[in-house]
């Protein structure tokens, strides 16, 4: 059982991250997110909401728990609403977290012993996914099913089984959760709103950060969470996903490919502080991109 020293005991009695959450109508399994923070969180956390209309009791929920958030009648899109949410935080470290994932035991333990280490501001630190379906991504540990909804959810497997998948720290923090301190989450704004409803609102941040001299982007692999796969986006079309797409390759000259291969090197072990990328291959991806560009 890990034992608080001085500091993390100070901190134990007050919020150590603000946890913003955007949920859309997606009452049952907020419930199950909430409820894992609550439950399996080594620390004492400010848990903020945005409520995307809530029709569906979401609010008088909230209300209930005694939860922090913000709200719109309609839905504003995942940048929108993880910006107000954040204009809420109290602590000096902002976390966004989606409301289709479940966090494991001590998942903010292995964060904050990792934020420590940093010798300034300038970082972006990931937990990692653990996903039921496996759609190639380096940075995820997949294909482990646990369940795709709350009715078919196998928490007491998850439980008894989740660090026994092997996985080391790896680069290109991007995809929730993930935590910056708050004074860097200001100098870039946030997240941008043009990318409404959100697809490719996380390379877009994580270029915003890179743009500001980040270079520390870590997954820590100790830190995990069961992801149940964009409950909520799916509500969306594919024209979505093509319209963030093109967005972000108008926007930085770069696809969002590129920029994780070729910048952030997404699910690459670790190795230390990103550098601007080079080689033959690289600059010939750069042309493809100006030519997809025009």
């Amino acid at each position: 059982m890990y034992e608080p020293g001085n500091n993390e005991a100070r901190i134990a009695s007050e919020p150590l991250f603000s946890i913003v959450i955007p949920t859309w109508n997606n009452l049952e399994m907020l419930t199950v997110c909430v409820g894992s923070l609550l439950k399996n969180s080594r620390f004492r956390h400010q848990i903020v909401l945005h409520i995307n209309e809530g029709k569906d009791g979401t609010r008088e929920w909230a209300d209930k728990q005694g939860l922090d958030y913000s709200f719109s009648e309609k839905n504003v899109g995942v940048c929108d609403a993880v910006n107000q949410a954040a204009g809420l935080a109290k602590t000096d470290y902002i976390l966004y977290l989606n409301d289709d994932m479940y966090v494991c035991p001590a998942w903010d333990l292995h964060l904050w012993e990792e934020i420590k280490k940093q010798p300034d501001h300038l970082f972006f630190i990931s937990a990692t996914a653990i996903e039921p379906s496996d759609a190639g991504k380096k940075a995820v540990i997949a294909p482990y099913n646990f369940g795709t909804g709350i009715h078919e959810f196998d928490e007491k497997s998850l439980l008894e089984r989740y660090e026994e998948f092997p996985m080391s720290d790896w680069s290109g923090s991007s995809w929730p959760p993930n935590v910056v301190h708050r004074s860097i989450w200001e100098k870039v704004g946030g997240y941008s709103p043009e990318f409404y409803p959100g697809f490719y609102s996380d390379p877009d941040f994580s270029m915003k950060l890179w743009q500001l001299g980040v270079r520390r982007f870590k997954g820590v692999a100790a830190s995990r969470v069961y992801h149940f796969l964009e409950s909520s986006t799916k509500k969306f079309r594919n024209e979505a996903v093509k319209r963030g797409r093109k967005l972000f390759l108008k926007k930085w000259g770069i696809t969002s490919r590129v920029f994780y291969t070729y910048y952030l090197k997404m699910g690459e072990p670790h190795s230390g502080d990103l550098e601007f990328p080079s080689g033959l291959m690289y600059h010939w991806e750069l042309f493809l991109c100006k030519i997809k560009r025009l």
